[in-house]
């Protein structure tokens, strides 16, 4: 087999694996439905998209309510795969939600396109939407940042957004809801 032929061969075959690993993508998120019927193991008594109050759950409680793939993301810091989030490639407009706690956190306005693998916004919905805090894990130093009302991890933030915030919130999809604006 020449070099010429080895490269075909392994195009061809990355690609039609690709192929396969989108469609059962698109296949899983056809099956999602809503996050409240999906994404929690039992109806969860703090998810709401209006309230503002705080939230101190224990990782006890929240490990009792939402389901697995949720949770080592959101409660244990974890992050989904690049390029399988629902949200990667979305360009829907309307307003992203905590999918722990229901808080609003970014408008599809601020999402911007990117090469990263997952949803990145340029800046939160509000003040009060994130908080950070310092990451240090795998020697690197990066800003996390958190649901503003449950302390759950989003994602992270870098400084190489677009103007102008010039940063990029690097978002796991799994721990985003997504309600498109109301048609006029």
């Amino acid at each position: 087999m020449s070099y010429i032929n080895f490269i075909e061969f392994n195009f061809n075959d990355m690609k039609n694996i690709l192929i396969k690993a989108m469609a059962i993508c698109l296949l899983n998120m056809a099956a999602a439905g809503s996050a409240q019927n999906t994404r929690f193991k039992t109806k969860n008594p703090y998810y709401s998209r209006t309230s503002t109050t705080p939230l101190k759950v224990s990782n006890s409680e929240w490990k009792k309510i939402l389901k697995p793939e949720l949770y080592q993301v959101a409660r244990e810091g974890a992050t989904e795969m690049a390029f399988t989030g629902k949200y990667s490639e979305f360009d829907e407009k309307g307003t992203y939600y905590c999918a722990v706690c229901g808080n609003p956190l970014f408008i599809s306005t601020s999402k911007f396109a990117t090469t990263c693998g997952w949803p990145s916004f340029y800046q939160p919905m509000g003040k009060n939407s994130v908080k950070y805090r310092k990451d240090t894990s795998y020697n690197m130093e990066r800003t996390e940042v958190l649901c503003g009302r449950c302390d759950s991890h989003l994602g992270h933030r870098f400084d190489d957004g677009p103007r102008p915030t010039g940063k990029r919130y690097c978002m796991n999809s799994v721990c985003l809801d997504f309600v498109p604006f109301k048609k006029k």
